[in-house]
């Protein structure tokens, strides 16, 4: 069966370049030299909430990103209408390199990393020390976590009115972290804000705790206009917007450039990401005392130099138990 007529020609007939249309496929990405730079605050079902300048702007991720996800913390640059007023949207096109990642997975089986927050620079864990009950094998996991992902950690502690912190401050004294300590009515009366604000200069810090410690609570104490002021713009039909820590939240203390990030609570801190041979690095004065370590030493073994180091009184066995209380914490529940 003839398609064509008596005359053809070659223009005369439809080429297709590739199987999916007429466009040929390119690896080069554009490269938006007038993309303007911002922070990442808040993230809600494919829309992101990002500051630029002093406005709070809506965006989505660019397709040329591929799988790249940006999370809270992350510094990226932006284009399209950058206004920030309602019903405006733009388009992340590049993310920054991160300095430091905390990182969670749902358990110890998970294969499936969840990225918290990018570029913090202090980990705040907070626990009440009654009502609900502390919870240390949690703090432990937390502390591989920050120690892992680049983070110092700072120990919150809340409720000092119903327990004393005795107990939990000679577990975690020779781990050298520094600890704020508050009660119910100093966190009526804003005084255990300003305890914890003391800590905050000049850092980016992530507050995580499980639900009923009163990390929220402290929070809102910290950064209350700012929390009205980034969840403001909220869409009457999605929600977006809305947040009732359910998703991890930048804010800005005030008159300041340091940042807290309120993150939802959490049941278990899965720690399957986890390499045992960087939470050492949070120990220098053990570290030169792995160098006659046999390969691959989980340094709780026989065989481990750490146990001669500390004998030969290089370090103190104190520092040596808290190391490997941490290392052991995958093979415990968060209940123990």
């Amino acid at each position: 069966m003839r398609r064509y007529g008596k005359h053809t020609d070659e223009d005369d007939i439809r080429s297709r370049p590739n199987r999916k249309g007429n466009r040929p496929r390119t690896h080069t990405r554009p490269k938006h030299e007038d993309a303007a730079d911002g922070m990442v605050l808040t993230v809600d079902r494919g829309r992101l909430t990002c500051l630029v300048e002093d406005r709070i702007v809506m965006a989505m991720k660019a397709r040329e990103l591929g799988r790249k996800a940006a999370v809270v913390g992350d510094r990226v640059a932006l284009v399209g209408d950058l206004s920030g007023t309602k019903d405006t949207l733009a388009r992340i096109v590049r993310i920054a390199e991160r300095t430091s990642v905390l990182r969670r997975t749902a358990d110890d089986d998970d294969p499936y990393e969840r990225v918290v927050v990018a570029n913090a620079d202090q980990l705040a864990i907070v626990t009440a020390l009654a009502d609900p009950e502390p919870r240390p094998r949690l703090i432990d996991r937390c502390l591989v976590a920050a120690f892992d992902g680049g983070l110092t950690p700072l120990l919150v502690m809340t409720k000092s009115d119903l327990a004393s912190p005795d107990k939990l401050l000679e577990l975690y004294g020779h781990l050298d972290i520094p600890h704020v300590v508050t009660n119910r009515e100093q966190l009526a009366s804003g005084d255990a804000a300003d305890l914890v604000r003391e800590q905050l200069a000049g850092r980016v810090t992530a507050f995580v705790g499980h639900s009923g410690v009163g990390k929220t609570t402290l929070v809102n104490a910290l950064v209350p206009e700012e929390r009205r002021r980034v969840t403001g713009h909220v869409n009457a039909v999605t929600g977006r917007g809305r947040h009732t820590t359910t998703s991890a939240l930048a804010l800005p203390l005030n008159g300041t450039d340091d940042w807290v990030v309120d993150t939802p609570g959490i049941r278990s801190f899965g720690l399957a990401h986890i390499d045992p041979s960087r939470v050492i690095l949070a120990f220098p004065d053990l570290v030169p005392g792995t160098e006659g370590c046999p390969r691959a030493c989980s340094h709780d073994e026989p065989d481990c130099a750490l146990d001669a180091w500390v004998a030969e009184g290089h370090a103190d066995q104190a520092r040596l138990y808290s190391l490997r209380r941490l290392l052991s914490t995958r093979e415990r529940t968060e209940g123990d």
